[in-house]
């Protein structure tokens, strides 16, 4: 009796576990299942080609929109000093080639300012308001792609996921296969289409937020220029 328990302790502590196996085994089978990106996006379906679409359009929007602005933002330093001195000196044809020969839309705002120089103070401000008007209108140019993209991408991704869950639902009315591995296998393939939508809405989003911030920047370059001209005509001439 006493060699026999000797034996049944010996195996027990030297013979792993049924369950301890299964579970190992489970383990190591699960880390061999990984998916990969690629093969992820293709299961999503038809609409996942107008979400790439769409991803292409936001990006290539943002570029554009961002070097245009970022173009429009800079200006020299001594552009309204030199402004200053050329008007203070009387010598308005050099001011006007400087803000003609000047690529920039504080430039451009300024040069309406120097053609109407000696009008009334208030016609020149509306002048220069309005050139700055279609310089802000320039900037936002083609700004409102990034606004529907942020808008329609999330909803492309719900439809897609919305037919995938009723395609999946008829499979299973037609086969009776209520399995928790049939049901979780379909909805996860069609929720893929939701999650894509939603990450391009929200960069798209953020794209479009972030640009807004560049371009009021540079509209308060423009408004402070704008400012140092009015008060440059109102100092007396040397």
């Amino acid at each position: 009796m006493l060699l026999g328990l000797v034996t049944l302790l010996q195996d027990s502590l030297l013979q792993p576990k049924a369950d301890t196996v299964a579970n190992a085994a489970a383990n190591v089978a699960a880390g061999d299942q990984h998916i990969k990106l690629l093969d992820l996006l293709m299961k999503g379906g038809v609409l996942m080609i107008p979400l790439g679409i769409l991803s292409i359009i936001a990006v290539f929007a943002f570029v554009e929109r961002y070097l245009t602005i970022s173009k429009a933002g800079k200006l020299e330093d001594n552009f309204m000093p030199m402004i200053r001195d050329h008007i203070s000196n009387g010598n308005i044809s050099a001011a006007r080639s400087l803000s003609k020969n000047t690529n920039s839309p504080i430039a451009r705002m300024i040069d309406k300012g120097v053609q109407r120089i000696g009008k009334p103070i208030e016609s020149i401000e509306k002048s220069m308001e309005n050139v700055g008007k279609l310089e802000i209108y320039k900037m936002e140019k083609n700004l409102v792609i990034l606004s529907i993209i942020a808008g329609i991408a999330p909803m492309f991704g719900f439809l897609g996921t919305i037919a995938g869950m009723i395609q999946t639902f008829f499979n299973i009315s037609i086969t009776s296969d209520i399995t928790l591995g049939t049901i979780a296998g379909g909805i996860y393939v069609k929720m893929i289409t939701s999650a894509t939508g939603l990450i391009i809405g929200l960069v798209a989003y953020i794209g479009y937020s972030f640009l807004n911030a560049q371009i009021d920047k540079v509209i308060n370059k423009m408004e402070g220029a704008s400012a140092e001209f009015i008060d440059i005509l109102q100092e007396p001439t040397r």
